[in-house]
């Protein structure tokens, strides 16, 4: 027997109104659900879900004594990360998704969609989940709904999103919201057993822009499922705001505060993957005089303030990292992080029911059960396969971050001194590289480039591969228009936009050695500009931007850095540039006339630098 109108209504709690009762009606009446349930955001609501999975086998529960309220969970090999394939963007012209994104036709991506989601939610639970991206009924925040049949959904949302009674009292009071729909694809028919990792070998990762849906089938995985993180709030989110008037962003935001003087200054910064970006967002300084606090390690929504200045809050209310490689040597933060209350997914389980992956800071032991759910030995370490999955995941709260802002979910954001661009380059990209203009900052982010690691299979490692921003797989609109909505942006808020930074902690000598050092001693590069930002520094100009005097720049008890070495990182081949000045000429031309006149003149004016540099 599925789900009826009334049965919606009955289930639907007190402060739910009429649109989200109608939405929730459709998407029943569609999927053919078992049971509808509303979902209240409530501990006893956690306790109960989380208990459900673990007696159904979709949950392990961790040692409470070592991990308390934390659990582990295996998805099927088919579905382990995002699937950019699968990942749509469907605008009612082609041209608005551009070049860079999957287009398809709205009208028969519906009629798919319709197809796919008839009687998916067979047998199952549909649970309706009120959430808010950013602090509840802030200026800068935004409401969401999202309809799912997968407890493991609801239980991760709850970690990254504020969702529950809160958020509907919001939507309640006529706030917009948007609607996104998700299905695991596998319904179940009358006596049917149910498998741990229910999926779809078939996937559809949906956008609508114009009318702010999402919709999503097939994966129980990530960002595929979790609508509020990429899809929402960059793919969605950035149609937003270009729309009116702000901007979301694939962007850490920190605080860096002076100790002496009590000034804070806060940073914005953009990485591809593989960069360090959720270690920059929780720096440990090594130069004594600063703190860094932590505001965010992902999403960046910003707005002008009432103050003029440009705001930042982070819309997620937890940090979805990677796991590999995340120890007490690389970031130390994320690990107290994640020390409860945390859903583990495809990582290894050891006997004493702890987790463990490549690169924790703990050796091998004789034996773990894997991500697959087979046992695990160094023999099978020695033959090369891996206890994690490469893009195995933590899913822990925010608060529990021990350098986290106290005023974290300030609900006005915080207003940005500096905007970071970077990318892993092993030559010819210095340490750091401030803007000469404000377009020229744009076309920094437009040309960001990084070398491709070995975890990519398309493209041969070490060639370069172009990420605009760092958002080529998360912008909901073609990437011109993107970078022309910063231009606007950079007018509108005038003076107080903050200058652009090209940074490089990858750079390396002839030897392939790296020559700087990176982790904590990126807070030097953090201080320069800051002092950049405060007026007390001088900056010497150069073929990629603005560069630091040697004498200006904190090196103390850093005895690897000398002048030669620093002469090194800061070293230009007007040759090599010329040539990937011709490979971003070449990227920009697949967007056509919509590339801004400003982009243009900026590549016409780096041109004129490489050639005085000859």
């Amino acid at each position: 027997m599925t789900v009826t109108a009334q049965d919606v209504r009955a289930a639907a709690p007190a402060n739910a109104p009429e649109d989200v009762i109608a939405f929730a009606t459709r998407i029943a009446e569609l999927g053919k659900p078992e049971k509808v349930y509303f979902c209240d955001g409530s501990q006893e609501e956690w306790d109960r879900l989380t208990s459900e999975m673990v007696e159904s086998g979709m949950f392990t529960r961790l040692n409470p004594e070592k991990r308390p309220n934390s659990f582990l969970a295996r998805s099927l090999p088919s579905d382990v990360a995002r699937v950019e394939s699968r990942t749509f963007i469907c605008s009612e012209k082609e041209e608005d998704a551009g070049p860079t994104n999957h287009w398809y036709d709205p009208v028969e991506m519906k009629k798919i969609l319709n197809e796919k989601f008839d009687g998916t939610y067979a047998g199952r639970t549909m649970y309706v989940i009120p959430f808010s991206m950013g602090p509840l009924g802030g200026p800068i925040s935004q409401l969401g709904i999202e309809i799912t049949d997968s407890p493991y959904v609801v239980v991760n949302m709850r970690i990254m999103a504020r969702i529950g009674t809160k958020a509907m009292d919001l939507i309640n009071e006529g706030r917009p919201w948007v609607p996104a729909v998700h299905s695991v694809g596998a319904p179940l028919a009358p006596g049917q057993e149910d498998t741990t990792w229910p999926c779809n070998e078939e996937k559809y990762i949906t956008h609508f822009p114009e009318t702010n849906e999402i919709w999503s089938y097939g994966s129980g995985y990530g960002g595929n499922a979790l609508l509020g993180k990429k899809c929402y709030a960059l793919r969605i989110a950035s149609t937003m705001a270009r729309r009116d008037g702000w901007m979301a962003e694939h962007m850490l935001i920190l605080r860096l505060t002076d100790e002496a003087s009590g000034k804070q200054y806060h940073v914005t910064a953009a990485f591809p993957s593989a960069c360090g970006k959720t270690n920059l967002a929780m720096l440990q300084p090594t130069i004594p005089g600063y703190k860094v606090e932590t505001i965010g390690d992902d999403i960046a929504w910003m707005r002008p303030g009432e103050d003029g200045s440009l705001r930042a809050i982070n819309p997620e209310a937890g940090f979805f990292g990677v796991a590999p490689g995340t120890s007490y040597k690389t970031n130390p933060m994320a690990m107290d992080t994640m020390k409860a209350n945390t859903i583990f997914t495809n990582v290894a389980l050891t006997d004493d029911g702890d987790v463990w992956w490549e690169g924790i800071d703990a050796p091998l032991p004789e034996h773990l059960i894997d991500w697959h759910g087979n046992d695990y030995t160094p023999a099978d370490a020695a033959e090369g396969k891996k206890a994690a999955h490469p893009n195995s995941r933590f899913t822990t709260p925010a608060a529990q971050c021990p350098i986290i802002c106290g005023d974290w979910e300030a609900p006005e954001g915080v207003a940005i001194d500096a905007i970071l661009f970077g990318g892993r380059r092993a030559t010819n990209v210095p340490l750091v590289a401030e803007q000469y203009e404000p377009a020229h900052g744009v076309f920094i982010g437009a040309s960001v480039a990084s070398e491709v690691t070995a975890a990519a299979t398309d493209v041969k490692a070490g060639s370069l591969r172009h990420d605009p921003f760092a958002m080529l797989p998360f912008c909901g609109y073609n990437m011109a228009d993107y970078w022309g909505h910063w231009l606007e942006m950079q007018d509108k808020v005038g003076d107080k936009f903050p200058k652009v930074y090209q940074v490089n902690w990858f750079r390396k000598d002839e030897d392939g050695n790296f020559l700087w050092p990176g982790y904590g001693e990126n807070s030097r590069v953090l201080d320069w500009i800051v002092r950049r930002a405060a007026g007390q520094v001088e900056a010497i100009d150069g073929v990629t931007g603005r560069y630091p005097k040697f004498e200006d720049f904190n090196l103390e008890g850093l005895d690897e850095v000398d002048e030669a070495a620093w002469n090194k990182l800061f070293a230009i081949d007007p040759e090599a540039w010329a040539a990937e000045m011709d490979s971003t000429e070449e990227y920009l031309a697949q967007f056509g006339d919509k590339v801004p006149a400003e982009i243009t003149a900026q590549l016409a004016k780096f041109r004129e630098r490489i050639a005085a540099a000859k």
